[in-house]
């Protein structure tokens, strides 16, 4: 990216890298923020590549599938790169189209993804057959060597998660818990929710540990006590107004 930037004008370029910046930093935490950098970014220096990726990836983040999609293939074509081929895919589903996504997992670009990508397009193709209804297919899909491998690797979870979650819809609940596990082994990062699946699944209930101290409050008290706590905020509870 750095390198990008140096085609253009030092101010210039230094206004872009502080958008991007931005849109990075609020991504996850406020998808509709870093929206509104990477836009700024994008009329600053619309022909720079990672500009047009970094606005495809805020533009995803808020559900803008087919502005997503427009950046991304811009960004393809001033790279030539294949790296954005499965986020590419996802956004045809984001569209509806998951026809079209399952398609692009069986163009060629896919044997030029590494390891990381293949997998990603593995789990968007996986997600295009439950988008068809092909639960049973889905199951397949995602049956490979990096769901077998004991390693564990940056995209470990997510997979055995996503292969749990389809072997759920199927009706293998027992097989579909084990995998909730093996994701919850890989998850360091607490990427997914397996722990609350297999909750779930194990009939666990969470009880709010407030909830008998509301019951206290909520007992009859007799004089000054009633009144010096009838305005007064709960604790642990927002006030009312």
């Amino acid at each position: 990216m750095r390198q990008e930037l140096l085609s253009l004008p030092k101010t210039l370029a230094e206004d872009v890298a502080k958008n991007l910046v931005m849109v990075a930093k609020m991504l996850d935490e406020d998808p509709e923020q870093a929206y509104g950098y990477s836009r700024v970014a994008l009329r600053l220096a619309s022909r720079v590549p990672g500009v047009r990726e970094a606005a495809g990836f805020a533009a995803y983040a808020v559900g803008k599938y087919g502005e997503a999609l427009a950046e991304f293939r811009a960004a393809r074509r001033m790279t030539g790169s294949v790296e954005l081929w499965p986020v590419m895919a996802d956004c045809e589903r984001g569209l509806g189209r998951p026809e079209k996504a399952l398609a692009m997992a069986g163009e060629p670009e896919v044997q030029k993804l590494d390891r990381a990508g293949q997998v990603e397009m593995r789990l968007v193709a996986a997600g295009a057959r439950r988008d068809m209804g092909q639960a049973d297919a889905a199951v397949v899909t995602l049956q490979s060597p990096e769901l077998a491998s004991n390693s564990v690797q940056p995209w470990t979870a997510r997979l055995r998660y996503a292969y749990a979650d389809a072997l759920l819809e199927v009706g293998r609940e027992d097989e579909a818990r084990e995998w909730f596990a093996k994701a919850l082994e890989a998850d360091q990062g607490g990427t997914t929710d397996a722990s609350d699946r297999l909750a779930e699944l194990d009939g666990v209930e969470f009880t709010d540990v407030l909830e008998g101290a509301d019951d206290e409050d909520d007992e009859p008290v007799d004089g000054d006590d009633a009144a010096k706590g009838a305005d007064a905020p709960r604790e642990g509870r927002p006030e009312q107004g």
